[in-house]
């Protein structure tokens, strides 16, 4: 079989090499631990959902924490990331894993949210309108996005790397995007935090309402 090709450099960048890397950075047990105390905030006016999907899960770090506020949760990930898909199979299950791009990813089932934590910034930005479109898709009641912000578009380098990370209003875009979209809460978690940190992270509740 041929090496898979993917439609922008961001996926072959994060299916590769440098996806394995970050595997390592983000599985202890502190990381953890924010990720309960970033949940019980973030999806606090969502009540109790009973299913969530998450776009770009890599090894599961914020569904282990979903699935340890939520027991019994129905939980579906979805990660580019060969390593990260195998690990995060013993998370969820493999037959709740979409192994693949996103953009590969076609929504044949809804969940109460659907979930998406720094990746839109990894995303090329002429591919969002196609990731919102599934975000809104899979979710029959709220989508919950967590990214770094910026007021207007900017490019900055990531690690090194240019044209990897970009900042800008994601949920502002996507509430201008679908009209039956309403704003129910959002927050931020700032890197310094002394007990939860994250990292720069503004988060954004939606809720349909049509």
């Amino acid at each position: 079989m041929g090496e898979k090709k993917y439609i922008t450099p961001q996926e072959e960048f994060w299916a590769g090499s440098f996806g394995n890397e970050y595997i390592n950075r983000n599985q202890s047990a502190e990381y953890l631990a924010s990720n309960l105390n970033f949940f019980v905030k973030a999806l606090h006016q969502a009540g109790r959902p009973q299913s969530l999907i998450e776009f770009g899960a890599n090894i599961g770090m914020n569904l282990k924490a979903i699935k340890a506020l939520y027991p019994g949760i129905k939980l579906g990930g979805i990660e580019i990331n060969e390593e990260a898909a195998k690990e995060l199979a013993y998370v969820i299950d493999a037959e709740n894993v979409f192994h693949g791009s996103i953009f590969d990813y076609n929504v044949t089932a809804q969940f109460e949210v659907s979930l998406i934590k720094g990746v839109l910034i990894h995303i090329n930005p002429d591919m969002l309108p196609v990731i919102y479109q599934k975000l809104y898709e899979a979710s029959n009641k709220y989508i919950l996005v967590c990214e770094y912000y910026n007021p207007a578009p900017v490019t900055i380098s990531y690690r090194g790397h240019s044209d990897r990370l970009f900042k800008r209003d994601f949920a502002g875009e996507m509430l201008e995007k679908y009209t039956d979209l309403k704003l129910v809460d959002y927050g931020f978690v700032y890197k310094r935090d002394p007990a939860f940190p994250q990292d720069d992270i503004t988060w954004f509740l939606m809720q349909k309402i049509g």
